[in-house]
C-alpha cells in the first residue's frame, strides 16, 4: 500500500481521490498541520512511515542535513495541479517506482 503525507500547498481533495484507489493519504490539513515548518512534517512523515509530497524546494535539503535516512521525498515542480491531476501524477510515479525498482517502498 502505498502511504503518503500531502504538504500544504497541495490539493487536499487529492488524499481523497487516491484512497479510493486504496492509496493511504492524508493530507497535512487533516492532521492539524496546516502551519507547521517543513521540519515537523518531514518528522511526522517519518513517525508515519510515509512518503512526503511537497511543492518546496526545500525539503530535500532539509532531509540531507538531517542526518536522517528518510522518509521519501517527492517534489512536485508543477504548481497550480488540481486534485485530479496530481492524483494521476502520483499514480503515474507510483507505477513508474514499481516498474524500475523492486526495492521502491512506498
Amino acid at each position: 500500500m502505498k502511504r503518503l503525507l500531502l504538504d500544504q500547498g497541495l490539493p487536499r481533495s487529492t488524499a481523497a481521490l487516491l484512497s479510493q484507489e486504496e492509496w493511504d493519504v492524508i493530507h497535512v490539513s487533516e492532521i492539524g498541520m496546516s502551519r507547521a515548518d517543513d521540519t515537523e512534517v518531514l518528522r511526522r512523515a517519518r513517525a508515519d512511515s510515509r512518503v512526503c509530497v511537497t511543492l518546496d524546494a526545500d525539503f530535500h535539503s532539509l532531509l540531507a542535513t538531517s542526518g536522517e535516512r528518510g522518509p521519501s521525498v517527492i517534489r512536485i515542480r508543477k504548481e497550480g495541479l488540481d486534485a485530479t491531476a496530481l492524483a494521476a501524477l502520483l499514480q503515474t510515479i507510483g507505477q513508474g517506482l514499481r516498474t524500475h525498482s523492486t526495492a521502491a517502498r512506498w
